[in-house]
């Protein structure tokens, strides 16, 4: 339920055509730039990209690397429910297998992008968690990770910060998207920001995979319900 519905397409002569069903918000980018985003419809859109992504990685017939998981991809429908969308990009990975050698040239988009493509380590689902990790940080923040902020990347920038105050609450103030004018759940943002400072991990295998960011997410916003 989590990625988008195509009705149909078209392959005739030199005619390409795919087509999905509408999606009345949009893209998560386009939804970030003004003001009609509160914390909880970020939650839920963190929580189903998240399923979403899961899905394409362990769950499907046969498993997907989306390869650019960025909030353009991510659309929402009338209830702004997420969609991961726009496979342009992505490629199939045999059932069972977790790593794919065959990838000829860096796919992605810049500030997303994990640094295995730089590097060019072999491709595993780990490239989805690293995009989808800094989805997060720029649904929490409201800064894009392809501009540099005070000339730092956006993991950098957030690390900082964090050395910067002793307490967690202290410094998720200091990174927090202003737009959210300071409501917000402190249990859920601290969750949110602890599974995305996990997904961008510098080494892969320290990453969850994708089902182990749901899992973590809805397990400890479980606990904090009951607490």
């Amino acid at each position: 339920m989590n990625l988008t519905e195509m009705w149909g397409y078209c392959a005739e002569g030199k005619d390409r055509l795919l087509v999905y069903k509408y999606m009345e918000h949009g893209s998560l980018a386009e939804q970030l730039s003004s003001n009609s985003l509160g914390w909880e419809k970020r939650f839920d859109i963190a929580v189903g990209t998240a399923k979403g992504l899961a899905y394409l990685h362990e769950e499907c017939l046969e498993w997907v690397l989306h390869c650019d998981v960025k909030p353009q991809n991510i659309l929402l429908d009338s209830n702004y429910q997420p969609k991961v969308s726009d496979f342009g990009l992505s490629w199939p990975l045999k059932r069972g297998s977790q790593v794919n050698k065959s990838f000829s040239k860096i796919r992605g988009t810049r500030g997303y992008m994990a640094p295995e493509w730089v590097f060019n380590l072999p491709i595993t689902s780990k490239v989805d968690v690293y995009s989808y990790g800094m989805v997060l940080l720029e649904m929490i923040s409201g800064k894009c990770p392809a501009e540099e902020i005070e000339n730092r990347r956006l993991v950098t920038w957030v690390r900082e910060k964090m050395k910067q105050a002793p307490e967690m609450s202290s410094w998720i103030e200091m990174i927090i998207d202003p737009k959210l004018e300071g409501k917000y759940d402190k249990g859920r943002m601290e969750i949110l920001l602890e599974v995305a400072l996990k997904c961008v991990a510098e080494d892969r295998d320290a990453r969850p995979t994708m089902s182990q960011v749901v899992e973590m997410i809805l397990h400890q916003e479980n606990d904090s319900e009951l607490v």
